[in-house]
């Protein structure tokens, strides 16, 4: 067992540095991290300014000190224009660490959205937001740190001083690149408590290389985000919160959906105070893997009037679950809005 162990840190190790053509970073708690899903989601909030920060750990049942590490911080906030419409502007920082080699990834992009009511009126209206993003990125890796098959003697024993005919595929450890994203959403609020949305975003526009070779060229997969969710009123104090994402990337693709509830706590009229807990599925598709369940996510969300704290746990079910024992990966959101008077009525779902 403790042989299969470091074979499959060395596997994951290299498949960390080296397929950088694989899926983006990915939060199970897609919906507290809006600009990460859909620029268009820029500045899309009931209140003047947003708050956002994640931080994602997974497979460290596996990888121990190697394991995956993502965070990512946003501010966003909605300037009125006109009678009913909005700019949205805003910016996101985010960078993920994986495995042995420490292939790791820094972004920092500006977005910027358009909300034009379509119709409806004060209580009841429905909206199309047009957003665009852009930014620079940075890939890293630490070369000297993986393994290669040709340094294993096959019982078990590595030389790291062995040669690797893997080592000329690296000319340097890290580089810059420009990235840029769209995205629409389409959103209808029926009523204070009831509402629904739907979105598609596509990310990577224009593809940058992400080859470590000078002269090699890689291009960074185009992703396509489809996304959908509402809130709906089942009895004064409890409500239905669904969700679904889906990405689609090269040869990978990824499904996230599931569902909530929200009890609203306290008599209170003045102060808003709510609880959600619920479960998704996700599922994974790659290269020319069939389709299966690669985890079932626990979670929790605590709202206290414009603050809201989440969190949420991995259970692996995938093929990798006898070594990892279950175990994926636990996750933190925390969402800070900063309101002012409202003016204007209802505007959006409560994201």
């Amino acid at each position: 067992m403790k042989k299969c162990r470091h074979l499959l840190i060395a596997f994951f190790a290299i498949i960390g540095s080296l397929s950088v053509q694989a899926q983006d970073i990915h939060f199970s708690q897609f919906y507290m991290s809006p600009l990460n899903l859909n620029p268009a989601m820029t500045g899309v909030m009931n209140c003047n300014v947003r708050l956002t920060g994640n931080y994602r750990n997974q497979w460290a049942s596996v990888l121990r000190s190697n394991a995956f590490n993502t965070y990512s911080v946003s501010y966003d906030q909605r300037i009125p224009v006109g009678r009913y419409d909005y700019f949205g502007i805003g910016g996101t920082f985010w960078g993920d660490v994986a495995g042995q080699s420490r292939f790791g990834t820094v972004t920092g992009k500006l977005s910027a959205s358009f909300s034009k009511r379509m119709g409806g009126y004060r209580d009841k209206t429905h909206y199309l937001v047009m957003g665009v993003e852009g930014g620079v990125s940075q890939r890293s890796l630490d070369f000297l740190a993986l393994q290669y098959g040709s340094q294993h003697d096959g019982a078990g024993g590595f030389d790291p001083n062995a040669p690797s005919f893997e080592d000329g595929n690296f000319t340097r450890d890290n580089f810059i690149f420009a990235d840029l994203s769209a995205g629409l959403l389409w959103f209808s609020v029926l009523d204070k408590n009831n509402n629904f949305y739907l979105g598609a975003a596509y990310h990577h526009l224009n593809q940058s290389n992400q080859s470590f070779g000078v002269n090699d060229f890689e291009p960074l997969y185009a992703r396509f985000t489809i996304h959908g969710g509402g809130e709906f009123e089942m009895t004064r104090r409890v409500s239905l919160v669904p969700g679904a994402v889906v990405f689609l990337q090269g040869p990978s693709m990824q499904v996230n959906a599931g569902t909530s509830f929200r009890f609203l706590l306290g008599n209170s009229r003045r102060y808003y105070q709510a609880f959600q807990i619920g479960g998704w599925l996700r599922l994974a598709h790659k290269l020319e893997d069939s389709i299966h369940a690669d985890a079932f996510i626990l979670s929790t969300r605590f709202e206290y009037e414009d603050f809201g704290i989440g969190f949420s746990y991995d259970l692996n079910v995938s093929s990798l679950s006898p070594a990892s024992n279950n175990n994926g990966g636990f996750e933190f959101s925390l969402i800070y809005k900063v309101c002012g008077p409202e003016k204007r009525g209802l505007y959006c779902p409560n994201f």
